[in-house]
C-alpha cells in the first residue's frame, strides 16, 4: 500500500509539471520533455557570420577527375638573369692543375696496355693451364718499339699491345735485360697511330721534384697519378742477389698493372720507368720505385740492335762476402779469371772422403786499386767495362796481397 501511494503521488506531481510547461511555453509535448531532460539546450548560440550572398543560378556540377597527363613544366628565365652557354664558361686552373693537364695531354697517347698469356704444364696427362698477365708500356719510336718491364712479359707465349685508340696488335719479342728489368717488344702499327714519348735525363733529378706516373693499374687504361721524388740512388734487388743502382723512389700511387709505364717530369719527358712497389698486400702504400732514364738510354739501343745487353764477364761464377773481402767460391772452366791464374777452392781427398778446400781460394780486396766492399759493387764495376778490356784484381793469397791482370770476355746470353 505504501508503494502504491508513492507511485500515485509521483504521477500526480509529474502531470502538474507537464501542464505548467505547456501552458508557459506553448511547445509541443515532446519538446517540453526534451527541455526537461536537457536544460542546457535551452540556450541559443548564434555564430557571428560575415555578410555573404550565395551565387545565383549555378547548376550543380558533377566531379570528374582529369586523367590527362600534365604538360611539361616550362621554366622561363628571369629577364634579369641571362643564361650563359656552357661552352663560353671560362675554366680557371690552378698552376699545379695546369701542369698536370698539359703533361697528361702530351703523353697519354704514348702509353699502351700490355696483356700477356702463358701456359703452364703440370702433367703430360692434362692440358696446359693458361695464365694471363697485364702491364703498361711506352711507345719509343715510329717503328713500333714498346718499352716495358721484363717481368711484365717474362715467360709469355702471347703478347698483345693496345694503343690509345683501342686497337690491339700482336707484339713480337725484341730483346730484354733481365738484370735491369728492361724489355722491348714491337708491334706492326701504322706510324700515324704511334706517339713516341720523349726520353729525358735523370742524372739531375732532385728530391722533392714533382713527378707524374702513367699506367694501367687494375686494367684502368692511361691512369695518371702524381707525387714527388721521395729519394734517389736507391738499390732495388730484382733478380737473385743482383740489385739495380740509382733507383728513383716516389710516392705517386703505383698498383698492379702500372709496371712498365712512364714516370714523367713537369715537361712531360720520361725520366724513369715504374717497376715496383714496397707493399705487404701488393697495392700502393706510397712507396714506389722507377728505373732511371739514364739506364734506359744505355740499355735500349743494345736491345734493339742485339736483342740483349753485351756485357763484359770475368769468369767468376760465385763469391762469398767476408769481412776481409770477397772469397772466390767458383770459377768458369777456362774462363778469363782461371786463365789469368786466379785460384778458387780445390777438391781434396782424404781417404774415401772428398771435400772442398776453400782456404786455397783467393780473396778479392780491390779492383783497379779501388777497394771492394760488396759482391754487387764488384759485379757492377765489371759490367761497366767492355769485352776484351782488362782489369787488375788485388787478391789475398795465403795471407799476402797479389795483383792479377784479367782480360774480360763477353758475358753469356742472359736466361
Amino acid at each position: 500500500m505504501k508503494t502504491f501511494g508513492a507511485s500515485l503521488g509521483g504521477g500526480v506531481v509529474g502531470g502538474l509539471l507537464v501542464f505548467l510547461c505547456f501552458f508557459l511555453t506553448g511547445d509541443p509535448l515532446h519538446q517540453a520533455f526534451e527541455r526537461l531532460n536537457h536544460p542546457q539546450d535551452s540556450v541559443s548560440i548564434v555564430p557571428v557570420q560575415l555578410p555573404y550572398s550565395p551565387p545565383q543560378n549555378i547548376p550543380p556540377r558533377r566531379f570528374e577527375p582529369d586523367l590527362q597527363p600534365l604538360p611539361e613544366e616550362v621554366i622561363t628565365p628571369s629577364p634579369l638573369v641571362k643564361p650563359i652557354p656552357q661552352e663560353s664558361i671560362p675554366l680557371h686552373l690552378a698552376p699545379e692543375e695546369e701542369v698536370a693537364v698539359k703533361v697528361y695531354e702530351k703523353v697519354n697517347q704514348s702509353v699502351v696496355n700490355i696483356t700477356t698469356r702463358s701456359y703452364r704444364y703440370e702433367s703430360m696427362f692434362f692440358p696446359a693451364t693458361p695464365s694471363d698477365g697485364a702491364g703498361s708500356g711506352s711507345v719509343i719510336d715510329l717503328n713500333g718499339h714498346i718499352l716495358t718491364n721484363y717481368h711484365v712479359i717474362e715467360g709469355s707465349t702471347e703478347i698483345a699491345v693496345t694503343l690509345f685508340d683501342g686497337n690491339t696488335y700482336d707484339a713480337a719479342f725484341v730483346g730484354s735485360d733481365p738484370m735491369n728489368d728492361i724489355a722491348i717488344v714491337r708491334i706492326n702499327a701504322p706510324p700515324e697511330t704511334l706517339h713516341p714519348v720523349d726520353i729525358g735525363i735523370s742524372h739531375n733529378l732532385k728530391v722533392g721534384m714533382r713527378v707524374f706516373a702513367l699506367g694501367n693499374p687494375f686494367g684502368l687504361e692511361r691512369t695518371l697519378t702524381t707525387g714527388i721524388i721521395s729519394s734517389l740512388n736507391r738499390s732495388l734487388q730484382i733478380r737473385g742477389n743482383r740489385s739495380v743502382k740509382s733507383i728513383i723512389q716516389i710516392d705517386a700511387a703505383i698498383n698492379p698493372g702500372s709496371s712498365g709505364g712512364p714516370l714523367l717530369n713537369s715537361q712531360g719527358m720520361l725520366i724513369g720507368m715504374n717497376t715496383a712497389i714496397a707493399s705487404k698486400n701488393g697495392q700502393s702504400a706510397g712507396v714506389g720505385f722507377a728505373i732511371p732514364s739514364s739506364l734506359i738510354r744505355q740499355v735500349v739501343p743494345e736491345l734493339i740492335e742485339h736483342g740483349r745487353v753485351i756485357r763484359a764477364d770475368i769468369g767468376i761464377t760465385r763469391i762469398y762476402q767476408k769481412e776481409e773481402g770477397l772469397l772466390i767460391a767458383g770459377l768458369m772452366r777456362d774462363g778469363p779469371a782461371e786463365q789469368a791464374g786466379i785460384q778458387g777452392p780445390r777438391l781434396m781427398r782424404r781417404g774415401p772422403v772428398v771435400y772442398l778446400d776453400r782456404s786455397a781460394a783467393d780473396m778479392i780486396v780491390a779492383v783497379d786499386g779501388q777497394p771492394i766492399e760488396s759482391a754487387d759493387q764488384f759485379i757492377t764495376y765489371i759490367e761497366s767495362k767492355r769485352p776484351r778490356e782488362s782489369v787488375v784484381l788485388t787478391v789475398l793469397r795465403k795471407g799476402r796481397e797479389t795483383k792479377v791482370r784479367v782480360v774480360l770476355s763477353e758475358a753469356p746470353t742472359d736466361l
